[in-house]
């Protein structure tokens, strides 16, 4: 068995065991694809892929906005309250770190094979949620910046 497969039966495998869905297809996608010799559409994935996630990931956050569930009003409150605009900063700061986290992951796909096992660690064993790739990429990025390359 090919070494590559075995290690994205692995993935699949912590998946399932972690109950993480989202890994869970991502890799059966992925394996899929190799075994049905779909090996074209892997440059598409990697040039592509993490774009079109996070137009998918801003669709999702932004959808109660355009459904109407969250009223233009509640953007005032923002600025009422100290949790909230707490919550503004903290936001400021993820989306800086996670772009950060962006350029760092493109740069060096190794670092993308850690993050992932410590994502499914993190989502496995200590019940965590696979949102955090990009962030804990751009914390790397941050902590880096202070080694020697």
């Amino acid at each position: 068995m090919d070494l590559i497969n075995l290690v994205l039966l692995v993935l699949l495998a912590f998946g399932v065991v972690g109950n993480n869905t989202t890994v869970s297809i991502a890799v059966a996608v992925l394996l899929l694809c190799r075994l049905l010799n779909l090996e074209k559409a892997f440059p598409i994935l990697e040039q592509y892929g993490l774009q079109i996630g996070i137009i998918i990931l801003t669709i999702g956050v932004l959808s109660p906005l355009a459904s109407g569930k969250m009223k233009p009003e509640s953007f005032l409150d923002l600025f009422t309250h100290w949790q909230s605009i707490l919550a503004v900063v903290v936001g400021i700061v993820v989306a800086y770190l996670a772009g950060k986290g962006t350029s760092l992951m493109t740069a060096n796909p190794l670092i993308v094979t850690g993050l992932l096992f410590g994502t499914i660690i993190g989502v496995t064993f200590f019940r965590g949620i696979p949102v955090g790739p990009l962030v804990a990429a751009g914390i790397l990025a941050f902590v880096l910046q202070f080694f020697p390359k």
